[in-house]
C-alpha cells in the first residue's frame, strides 16, 4: 500500500508541475490559490488534479498488467 501510494504522490507532481510549469515557476502561490476557481473538462477546480492524477494511475496499471501478460 505504500509503495502504491509513492507512485500516486509521484505522478501526482509530475502531472501537476508538468501540465503548469509556467505557472509554477512564475507565480506559484497564487497558481494555488486560485484552484478552487479554475476547472479542466468540468471537473470542479479543487478535485481535478486528483481526478486526473487517478485516472493516469489507472492507465499505468493497465499498461503494467498488460506488459506482464504478454513478457511472461
Amino acid at each position: 500500500m505504500k509503495k502504491q501510494f509513492k507512485i500516486f504522490v509521484a505522478m501526482f507532481l509530475f502531472l501537476a508541475i508538468g501540465m503548469h510549469f509556467k505557472q509554477w515557476l512564475s507565480h506559484p502561490v497564487e497558481h494555488l490559490l486560485s484552484m478552487p476557481h479554475g476547472g479542466a473538462y468540468g471537473v470542479p477546480g479543487i478535485v481535478h488534479p486528483f481526478v486526473f492524477t487517478f485516472l493516469g494511475y489507472i492507465v499505468l496499471l493497465g499498461f503494467i498488467k498488460l506488459y506482464k501478460m504478454v513478457f511472461r
